[in-house]
């Protein structure tokens, strides 16, 4: 009896089935190598490749941002957005905190605080070259001697004057015989010597030293970080802060000029930090108000 006569027309050997399952699984086992060679070997090249840009991007960048081996943060506590001291530890927090550990953690690299209490004392810092990175507002005169980053927070500046003062709003400021408190070569310095015509500028020390020194000498007027300003009329009774804003103030980081490849990975860490959410995440954990996020720029 033949194997048509036992299994009936229409049914195939076992035998062959087995035989044919067979061989179709070690050709598909044999075609699935191959693409699993030829995959990962792509992906080796494309890591390779990351790997290799990233090496030199960030050996390049090491070397710009971080010359001794630690990155040098240069953090202005006379900018309360900035930046603050831990009132129990009483080390350094804020926004330019958490954004220098995160660019020391991206370069593999420990960073070391350089405080200071006036934005201005942060300029004369690079001179004797004290800091590799920090966080300053753009500035045309800064602008000589330090590469910046686009904008990551934007600060209005605002006026405050006494309560039974005759100017009624910002455009009033600028007339003869009014004084206004500045810090020292802060933003609202370098901006109102450049644009007052009329009015003088009286600097302070540092900036959170401004409304002290403008209620002791009589001044007409105080200018600076609107938040400080508002803290500063809670504080001293008989303030009161004027509408509006006189300047806006684009809070930037910045490197010493010269450092091209620190600059360029600094352009880029920036942008990264305020897509990701990092800048509005340390605004709200660090409760600050009177700022926002600056928006996007390009990157080269």
């Amino acid at each position: 009896m033949t194997n048509d006569l036992v299994l009936g027309r229409g049914q195939e050997n076992p035998e062959n089935i087995v035989l044919s399952g067979l061989k179709d699984f070690s050709n598909r086992l044999v075609g699935s190598s191959k693409m699993i060679k030829i995959a990962m070997g792509l992906v080796s090249l494309v890591l390779l490749a990351s790997c290799a840009t990233m090496s030199q991007v960030s050996l390049a960048a090491r070397s710009d941002l971080a010359p001794t081996g630690k990155l040098r943060a240069a953090i202005n506590f006379g900018n309360p957005i900035l930046a603050g001291r831990d009132p129990t530890t009483g080390e350094p927090r804020g926004v330019s905190v958490d954004l220098s550990r995160e660019l020391a953690r991206r370069l593999g690299v420990p960073v070391q605080f350089v405080t200071y209490d006036a934005a201005g004392k942060v300029v004369e810092g690079l001179k004797s070259g004290a800091w590799d990175v920090a966080y300053v507002a753009i500035d045309p005169a800064r602008a000589v001697d330090i590469s910046y980053t686009a904008p990551y927070v934007v600060i209005e500046g605002a006026y405050l004057v006494p309560q039974g003062s005759s100017i009624r709003n910002n455009a009033e400021v600028d007339r003869e015989g009014v004084r206004v408190a500045v810090g020292a070569g802060s933003a609202y310095d370098l901006f109102l010597s450049r644009n007052l015509k009329h009015a003088k500028v009286v600097r302070a020390p540092t900036s959170p030293a401004v409304t002290d020194m403008f209620v002791a000498q009589k001044l007409e007027v105080a200018a600076g970080v609107k938040q400080q300003l508002e803290a500063d009329a809670r504080r001293i009774p008989g303030l009161r802060l004027l509408e509006g804003r006189f300047m806006v103030i684009n809070q930037a980081m910045g490197t010493p000029r010269g450092r091209e490849a620190g600059a360029k990975y600094l352009r880029a860490f920036v942008e990264e930090m305020k897509a990701s959410g990092f800048v509005a995440q340390a605004l709200e954990r660090y409760r600050v108000e009177g700022a926002s996020v600056a928006p996007r720029a390009p990157v080269e």
